[in-house]
């Protein structure tokens, strides 16, 4: 039975750095409206747009002011249902960004909530009176520093998981829940398809725990949304939910409990990171690589549905993390091939069509990221400023952020004006060079996803690894007796092509120009047998 929602082949547009129509070095949503034709060219059927609602960007918009509005730098209600209609006619869907943990401090919840401690909003957030004239616990924010943060006018702390302007929403005050349900609504009334919730795993807090998220009301919470909201609507919802496992991710999206329809998994994303800090390198197991992506098709068996993503916002490029500098275009559409040829939702991050890598920041002064910056001056009495700026043009949620380069043209055609956020561009790695190279990483996504989307076999065919050493990957994907074998070199070096792969079959695309009885270095082919 063919579903839209697991056919969904999704592309995050980071509405700031997209396109800019008006020149104020701010992508917008005309800027958007504008690059439809673009996006309907990819492949793509959904659009995941990061937060556009009003907002101070303390952290670049996922501090919401307000959650019924469009920020004025973006442009307006009426820009945003043009979009919306636009994209529905082109045969696109719309997925926008639900971040419901936490609000902005100028949200007028927040402001209300603040004034005093009998305030009809004060218990829209988590108040804390201080223990021992301290913190009412150790936790420790997600951008640095304490996760309390005392507030004079009232003598309590609130609580904030992430920077001190973003306090967390209290999801047991089913006042909260109500105000949450009528939103989604709002915009699901309008025609929006669905949303990525943003770390939704932590809407219910455990206060026993070390870190606070996956409390004891998290199932409870999303049902009550399900059931008030995004199931009458038919939503598609993908949860942001780090550190869960496959048996996790599978309660979180069972259809019969009616919570989410299903989560993201980052677990290798991990690799490659000292310890998991994103801004200490090391080596990148290839054999782990695979390994957690098998461990995630089997965790989730018929039950659960995956969601395959190698970039966003909040990562750098990945090809910069595990491809190699030697191998641009062969390294990021063995990367494509590898990771799409399993069976899940397809998420593709702006600008990875085009096999974009890290650019280089100079200075520090370079850098707008929040988590950056307080990493930077957290670390700073450990390292010398030049292993510093190493380790940031490393992990920085910048390296994604900067501007899309369309063209060769001032600021990659971009913006007119001075750009929020400056960088510099490859001329070669452009949608205009790419369009017209013989050979490009932009044609490869188009006619792998084009393969994908009209093949039930890459669809929805089962999972079997039959051959992972970390430099070679093999493995079947299978329905009704038709198979696909998707065999990859993630290495420098050649290698024959492997025995796991049936001599009868048939090469149905290649990121080399020519099939051989060898796999050259990063080649990727899928099979049909």
């Amino acid at each position: 039975m063919q579903n839209w929602q697991k056919e969904t082949v999704l592309y995050q547009i980071y509405p700031k750095s997209f396109c800019d129509s008006d020149g104020d070095g701010i992508g917008d949503i005309r800027g958007i409206i504008s690059k439809v034709p673009y996006l309907k060219s990819l492949g793509i059927n959904a659009v995941w747009l990061s937060p556009c609602y009003p907002s101070p960007n303390d952290d670049n918009g996922y501090d919401i002011s307000d959650y019924r509005g469009i920020a004025p730098e973006y442009g307006t209600l009426d820009d945003f249902k043009e979009l919306l209609d636009l994209l529905h006619r082109s045969g696109i869907r719309l997925l926008l960004d639900l971040v419901v943990n936490h609000t902005s401090d100028e949200h007028e919840w927040f402001r209300e909530s603040r004034k005093s401690r009998d305030n009809p909003y004060r218990d829209y957030y988590i108040w804390r009176d201080p223990v021992d004239g301290h913190e009412p616990n150790g936790w420790r924010a997600g951008f640095g520093g304490s996760a309390w943060e005392f507030d004079e006018q009232t003598g309590q702390y609130y609580l904030h998981l992430y920077s001190r302007k973003q306090p967390d929403l209290n999801w047991d005050n089913p006042k909260v829940r109500e105000e949450i349900a009528d939103m989604i609504n709002y915009w699901l009334d309008m025609g929006v398809d669905g949303f990525r919730c943003d770390v939704i795993n932590s809407i219910s807090k455990d206060f026993t725990a070390e870190w606070p998220g996956m409390g004891p009301h998290l199932h409870e919470y999303l049902h009550e949304l399900h059931v008030k909201a995004l199931g009458p609507h038919g939503a598609l919802t993908i949860g942001e939910t780090w550190g869960l496992t496959p048996a996790q991710a599978l309660l979180m999206t069972s259809e019969e409990r009616g919570e989410l329809t299903t989560t993201f998994q980052f677990e290798h994303l991990l690799l490659g990171r000292v310890g998991g800090d994103k801004f200490k390198k090391c080596d990148v197991d290839r054999k782990e690589f695979m390994d957690i992506l098998a461990k995630w098709q089997y965790g989730l068996k018929d039950e659960g549905w995956p969601v395959l993503v190698m970039e966003n916002h909040d990562q750098p490029r990945a090809l910069s993390r595990f491809g190699d500098a030697r191998f641009p275009y062969e390294s990021a559409t063995m990367l494509a091939t590898l990771l799409y040829g399993l069976r899940g939702i397809a998420v593709i991050f702006e600008g990875q069509e085009l096999g974009l890598e890290n650019p280089v920041f100079k200075k520090l002064s370079d850098y707008r990221d929040i988590e950056t910056l307080n990493a930077y001056r957290e670390m700073e009495k450990d390292y010398d400023p030049e292993t510093l700026l190493e380790m940031m043009n490393f992990g920085s949620r910048d390296n994604s952020r900067v501007g899309m380069p369309w063209n060769g043209g001032k600021h990659a055609g971009f913006t007119s004006g001075t750009p929020w956020i400056d960088f510099g561009f490859d001329p070669e790695r452009t949608v205009e060079a790419e369009e017209k190279a013989e050979r490009s990483v932009l044609k490869f996504y188009r006619e792998f996803l084009a393969l994908r989307q009209n093949d039930n076999v890459l669809l929805y065919g089962g999972f079997e690894l039959l051959k992972n050493d970390g430099d070679t990957m093999v493995y079947r994907r299978s329905k009704d007796g038709d198979s696909r074998y998707i065999a990859v070199r993630f290495s420098d070096a050649p290698a024959p092509l492997p025995q796991e792969v049936p001599l009868n079959a048939e090469c149905i695309i290649c990121n080399y120009s020519d099939v051989t009885d060898t796999l050259r270095p990063f080649e990727a082919r899928i099979y049909k047998a």
